[in-house]
């Protein structure tokens, strides 16, 4: 079970409920005295570090981290959105970023990416459909060998589409199997990340995700047409 550390102490109720969820022990701590005093045997597996409430002190933390060899592990910083034009300055003092509200499932995967042991050996899983790959292991996705750079949802809408060829979606059933029920954002969510998709997979590929209309979205061809 992984030992992650947490700045500053008390952890956000959010992100306390996110690594209990996800199965993860944790400390949260005040200092880097108190992580190195806390650090468990094996080490910290990583650090998640909160820079909402007072950016200077936790970007410290992390400088701290970083000079620590006793307390070298990867460190997932939360930012606002308004702080995201600071990351470029700071980009030696940690390795991802999760911008603030937070999705639980987009957390948990950056973190499963973040402590994910480079030792393992791990047959990575894939998903190939007429030029685009997805590996569901690192979260990459490429076109004809070129990477996407996609958000977190938009990824994970066009791997649930991926694993779905040619069966048609409405917008209602991809909000509750993507952004999962507890998601109250509306229909129109579904429309932009499908824009944003097609953008990115270019003018000559955007019609991998077709629009059927009145009923919502399909990836690929329907097994009716040859």
């Amino acid at each position: 079970m992984e030992f992650i550390v947490v700045y500053p102490e008390p952890a956000n109720p959010d992100l306390a409920r996110t690594l209990d969820m996800s199965g993860y022990r944790w400390k949260a701590v005040s200092s880097p005295e108190q992580a190195l005093e806390h650090e468990p045997t094996a080490g910290w597996a990583g650090a998640v570090v909160n820079c909402e409430d007072n950016a200077e002190s936790a970007w410290a933390f992390c400088r701290a981290l970083r000079k620590r060899d006793a307390l070298a592990c990867p460190i997932l910083v939360l930012i606002s959105g308004a702080e995201l034009g600071q990351l470029e300055l700071r980009d030696e003092n940690f390795d991802d970023f999760c911008i603030t509200p937070f999705h639980p499932r987009e957390l948990e995967a950056r973190l499963r990416h973040l402590t994910h042991s480079e030792s393992a050996v791990v047959r990575a899983e894939m998903i190939d459909y007429a030029g685009l790959s997805l590996n569901l292991e690192t979260y990459q996705a490429t076109f004809e060998g070129q990477p996407l750079d996609l958000t977190y949802m938009e990824y994970e809408l066009l791997k649930f589409l991926a694993q779905n060829p040619g069966k048609v979606f409405t917008r209602e059933i991809l909000l509750s199997r993507v952004w999962g029920y507890e998601y109250y954002g509306g229909a129109r969510t579904v429309d932009v990340h499908i824009r944003r998709l097609r953008a990115k997979l270019g003018e000559e590929h955007a019609n991998l995700i077709q629009t059927v209309r009145s009923v919502g979205y399909r990836f690929g061809q329907s097994r009716w047409n040859g």
